[in-house]
């Protein structure tokens, strides 16, 4: 699998740089040189397949020889213990849940594809590494989960003080082990500016090898095209067109939609569902890319002001928004939307919603208002409601159920370290500590 820069398309390096160097030199994003289209057979019989036998094809189409392919297997074997069902919420409308992973949130898929993906290649070098991520929620607590007591593998996690829910910090802060969080004093876009910042200076990166975990990292998107894939096949047998809505925030959850669709997923539409951060729907219905600082909201894992897979949406349609538009919608909503949201499926279907599937929920209803053409319409499901069970259980005027492990974590003490929003205290906190 070779990969060029969103920045240099003329430069090449392997699946094993990507994943290591996180970002190429000039900041840009890895994108694969080909994306290849799989057989029509593969969608032929994709509804008998296991999630992980679709799994196994999409990679293998993807990596090539890179990986063996008995090597592979057993990645996405380790990685896929935990089912994405589809379930139906109402008529044309089903909810793809991607929280029964360690963490209880989608970014589990990613974290540990990348971590085993890692392991392998570090194993063959016999080197040691540096994850350095930044994380405004589900991020953190799935790469930590995923990379906790990896060998050869250190993790430092910065996520902006206040700004994550309580689960979702103790999550993140309560591991120990090879895993250090930093309580940074600002917002994401704070910490993902920081962690970009360490990957371009040189200084920092000839002392010590790092890689990031965020979905900048090409690895952590391959497997967020596997669910797409999964839930076309539990789809298929009704016969419809399928429609995804993803609630988006860094972008990295539709892009690997997107990769599926460029592998020759008959997907219908995507939609990208945004809160108050709503800088891509901006973008396609003005045409103009206008970043700004984040908004909090109820959705804080989307809280980006700033999404930097943006720039791989931008180098799939050449820059062109027309281009665009004919594969993605895009609608932003607020927090009184996404509570009624969360109120009247409850109310009506029994079916409780974190906020960032509300989000969701929202974008394809407004989708279906605006296209009433029949479709089986997805929305994806992307953390468990008990995540951010204060926002639920007050919205929705009911108790929830907490699983295990999650009551586990709040009931461990949190161990962050606090850190400035300046990229120079970042950068001597990990000199002292290399």
């Amino acid at each position: 699998m070779q990969l060029y820069s969103t920045k240099n398309k003329a430069s090449r390096v392997s699946l094993e740089e990507a994943v290591f160097k996180g970002l190429p030199p000039d900041n840009g994003l890895y994108m694969p040189e080909a994306i290849p289209a799989l057989p029509a057979s593969f969608f032929e019989q994709i509804e008998h397949l296991s999630f992980q036998e679709i799994a196994f094809r999409v990679c293998q189409a993807l990596i090539g020889s890179e990986i063996p392919d008995e090597e592979l297997k057993s990645i996405v074997s380790d990685v896929l213990t935990f089912d994405a069902p589809v379930i139906k919420v109402e008529e044309g409308m089903h909810v793809l849940e991607l929280f029964h992973g360690p963490s209880f949130a989608f970014k589990d898929f990613g974290a540990r594809f990348m971590a085993r993906l890692m392991s392998y290649f570090l194993q063959k070098e016999k080197k040691e590494i540096t994850i350095l991520v930044a994380t405004s929620g589900d991020t953190g607590s799935a790469v930590a989960q995923g990379f906790y007591n990896m060998p050869g593998i250190r993790v430092v996690i910065l996520y902006p003080s206040g700004k994550v829910s309580e689960i979702q910090e103790k999550q993140l802060t309560t591991l120990g082990g090879n895993v250090t969080a930093l309580e940074v004093a600002g917002t994401f876009d704070d910490c993902q500016r920081m962690v970009k910042e360490a990957f371009l200076d040189a200084s920092l990166t000839s002392q010590m090898m790092l890689s990031s975990a965020n979905s900048i990292n090409i690895s952590r998107l391959i497997p967020q095209s596997f669910y797409y894939f999964y839930a076309y096949a539990q789809l298929k047998p009704l016969g419809k067109p399928v429609v995804f809505c993803t609630p988006s925030g860094n972008f990295g959850n539709l892009c690997g939609g997107l990769f599926a669709q460029r592998m020759g997923l008959p997907v219908h539409a995507f939609i990208a569902s945004t809160n108050a951060n709503d800088i891509v729907p901006a973008y396609l219905k003005s045409g103009v890319f206008h970043p700004k600082p984040s908004v909090a909201t109820i959705s804080n894992a989307m809280d980006v002001g700033n999404p930097s897979n943006f720039a791989r949406i931008q180098d799939l349609y050449d820059g062109d928004l027309e281009k665009t538009k004919a594969h993605i919608s895009g609608y932003s909503f607020n927090d009184a939307q996404t509570r009624e949201a969360m109120r009247s499926v409850y109310r009506q279907s029994g079916y409780i919603m974190c906020p960032h599937t509300a989000v969701a929920y929202l974008g394809l209803k407004q989708y279906q208002s605006e296209n009433p053409t029949a479709v089986n319409g997805v929305f994806l499901a992307t953390a468990h409601p008990a995540k951010f069970v204060d926002i639920v259980e007050e919205t929705i005027e009911s108790r929830i159920q907490i699983p295990v492990k999650l009551q586990e974590a709040m009931n461990k003490p949190k161990q962050s370290i606090p850190l400035a929003n300046k990229f120079e205290d970042l950068k001597n906190y990990l000199l002292q500590r290399k």
